[in-house]
């Protein structure tokens, strides 16, 4: 799937991609690199396990480099407390919902490099983050998920 060609971040999620690059780039590749190369002193390369883990873990270092650079160089930061409407759900929105049940959930509408669903990060191209963008205060939305659809009312909105 290509990238979209605006990937919308918070600073602190454009600050994780590039900690997690440097680290791959500057501490686990060459660690691989290494063993590889001990590896291969070792004579018989199609037999030598070290060697054979060590070419697959560099090729998938090298994916995840370079996956690490498209997101990055696509990525758009926008910082949530500038955004211009604070009382619609915009990117970087802390929602607060309730459902029919009247049972609430928080939601952080986040980049979609950064979410994480159990801890309420959800990413900007999720389906209920669709949904929520441009809601109001007591705005009810609609989210069409693979299980079938569900109500939700806005119920605060905050950005940190």
């Amino acid at each position: 799937m290509p990238a979209p060609a605006s990937n919308p971040i918070s600073p602190a999620g454009l600050a994780a991609l590039k900690a997690r690059y440097d680290q791959l780039l500057g501490t686990e590749r060459p660690a691989i690199v290494e063993l590889v190369s001990w590896a291969a002193g070792n004579g018989d390369r199609s037999e030598n396990g070290d060697y054979l883990y060590g070419r697959k873990r560099m090729r998938e270092i090298d994916r995840e480099l370079a996956h690490l650079a498209r997101r990055m160089k696509s990525a758009r930061v926008i910082d949530p407390a500038d955004q211009p409407d604070p009382a619609r759900v915009f990117f970087g929105a802390t929602v607060t919902l309730a459902d029919d049940d009247d049972q609430q959930r928080i939601v952080t509408l986040v980049g979609d490099d950064e979410q994480d669903a159990g801890n309420g990060a959800i990413g900007w191209s999720s389906p209920m983050a669709r949904a929520l963008r441009g809601a109001a205060v007591g705005d009810v939305r609609t989210v069409r998920l693979p299980g079938g659809e569900k109500d939700w009312e806005v119920i605060a909105i905050r950005y940190a």
